[in-house]
């Protein structure tokens, strides 16, 4: 008689999607060292779809900027184009404009974000 496993569950999206924002997180904030002030043209790679350049002088373009490379940006990308002081100001705001996965990814290993957001709030 031929033995059967039990199937495995498969992971759930949630956990697929904050398996990914995970993987791709700096191992510190100060890893984010990009740029705060100017015009920024983004990768395709990171935005493949609508707008690519942001200026980072304007408020709406600079929350949807960093909005879009959380969302999209590999662990490089994160390093490179993200800085950690103007991430930690924009979070209590920020942090309601991206998915829940991301969010949770990123105040999880950074408690930091966490603590500012609800100190905001």
């Amino acid at each position: 008689m031929a033995s059967q496993s039990a199937p495995t569950a498969a992971p759930s999206t949630a956990h697929v999607l904050r398996q990914r924002y995970a993987s791709r997180l700096p191992a510190s904030l100060d890893d984010l060292t990009g740029p705060t002030h100017g015009r920024i043209e983004l990768p395709l790679h990171v935005a493949w779809s609508g707008l690519r350049t942001y200026n980072l002088d304007q408020p709406r373009q600079r929350m949807s900027y960093y909005r879009t490379v959380l969302a999209e940006g590999q662990h490089d990308d994160l390093t490179a184009l993200l800085d950690a002081g103007l991430l930690v100001s924009l979070w209590p705001v920020l942090r309601t404009l991206i998915s829940r996965h991301i969010r949770e990814v990123w105040e999880t290993a950074f408690p930091a974000l966490a603590d500012g957001a609800s100190a905001a709030a």
